[in-house]
């Protein structure tokens, strides 16, 4: 962690600083860390101080519990002043400073989570964390149900984390609280509860995870009636890479609608959530194919082959298809409005009819043919249309 940016924050703190959280996981599993969050005794205002005197950007991004944002060489660290929790309702906890590094630790979700590391490496441990870590066992620290009741959404992270760092089997108690919770996850914004579900299907194999979410009642909170997870398991295998949201769409085996309503997504991904599931024919010929990705695009369409390969088995026939759909560029269709009204019709709804049964018939014969065709085309149903005179 020492490049330098990161030592710069940590020496302006004057070694009253660790680093906390993810990064600190990461690091021991020699994972790519993404953002560097650090813990502090020292009180906001003097984290500021020092920061500045420094000659670095503090930003009071979340001063009422404690945060302040360093920027230093572009790069933002969030420093994060000791907490204890003095009353607990979800994510909108009272909270007192504190100079306690175990007490800040048992506010942590997970053993894996609470761990803490100096700038020269030296790692602090409360809760067996290394232990869990090393183990691949995701266990909360404490109480597993106090834990979730203090805020709900640790029930998905619990499933989440244990796609990404577990192994064998999950911690009893865990499962055991998760299920008793899962009629609480209503209560979660649909923002949350997409964050948390997306990440754990970009996980190398959500497989267990989700089998475990289905064991446990969770599944079908968010994903009613759930494909069979043999079907994701056949996209997982043919996927060029790992797609949340396609293997959400895999997953929807019906309503997809009502998930993204309920997911909260955004109107492309709830457009494109609503068009993987629309099933191909696989064995269609080349003309066929052509045509389906000129109506889909070049993304829809692998979507909707991935898709129907998983659900179906036909898993043999993909390759093929995404390959021979690689080499196809979409062609664009010859004619404009100006080509009509230049050969006297009027602007209004004429001109796109004009215009789309010519498309169609472009389309049909495979694209093939040209401009000059369709402008031969396009003047006979133009003089069939025009009043005689």
């Amino acid at each position: 962690m020492e490049e330098g940016a990161t030592h710069a924050v940590m020496t302006a703190l004057k070694g009253d600083a660790r680093f906390v959280g993810g990064s600190v996981r990461d690091t021991i599993l020699k994972r790519p860390i993404g953002d560097i969050d650090i813990a502090t005794p020292l009180y906001p205002e003097e984290v500021t101080r020092r920061l500045e005197a420094a000659g670095l950007k503090a930003v009071p991004t979340g001063i009422a519990h404690g945060t302040i944002t360093a920027v230093a060489s572009g790069r933002p660290f969030e420093i994060t002043t000791l907490r204890r929790d003095v009353e607990t309702f979800g994510r909108h906890a009272t909270v007192a400073f504190s100079a306690d590094w175990e007490e800040d630790s048992r506010r942590r979700d997970f053993t894996m989570n609470a761990l803490s590391m100096t700038l020269d490496g030296e790692v602090f441990d409360y809760h067996d964390g290394l232990r869990d870590l090393r183990a691949g066992k995701v266990r909360f620290v404490g109480d597993p149900a106090l834990r979730i009741r203090e805020d709900v959404l640790r029930l998905l992270r619990f499933y989440r984390f244990h796609a990404w760092y577990g192994r064998g089997e999950a911690d009893p108690a865990a499962r055991a609280a998760c299920h008793a919770s899962a009629a609480l996850l209503p209560t979660l914004s649909g923002e949350r509860l997409r964050m948390e579900m997306l990440k754990l299907l970009g996980a190398r194999n959500p497989l267990p995870s989700l089998a475990m979410m289905a064991e446990d009642g969770v599944l079908a909170r968010l994903v009613p009636h759930a494909r069979p997870l043999e079907m994701l398991a056949r996209l997982i295998k043919i996927e060029m890479t790992a797609d949340p949201l396609r293997r959400l769409g895999l997953l929807i085996e019906a309503d997809a609608a009502a998930v993204a309503t309920k997911l909260k997504l955004s109107n492309d991904q709830r457009d494109r959530l609503i068009g993987i599931d629309a099933p191909l024919d696989l064995a269609a010929d080349a003309a066929a194919q052509h045509r389906d990705i000129y109506r889909l695009g070049h993304d829809t369409y692998i979507d909707r082959v991935l898709v129907t390969a998983a659900i179906t088995g036909d898993v043999d026939k993909v390759k093929p298809l995404l390959v021979a759909a690689k080499r196809w560029k979409i062609p664009v269709f010859p004619l404009k409005g100006g080509d009509v009204t230049a050969l006297g019709v009027l602007p209004g709804p004429d001109v796109g009819q004009h215009l789309k049964a010519l498309e169609t018939a472009w389309v049909m014969g495979d694209f093939k043919a040209h401009r000059d065709a369709l402008l031969s085309d396009l003047q006979h149903r133009v003089d069939a249309t025009l009043p005689k005179t």
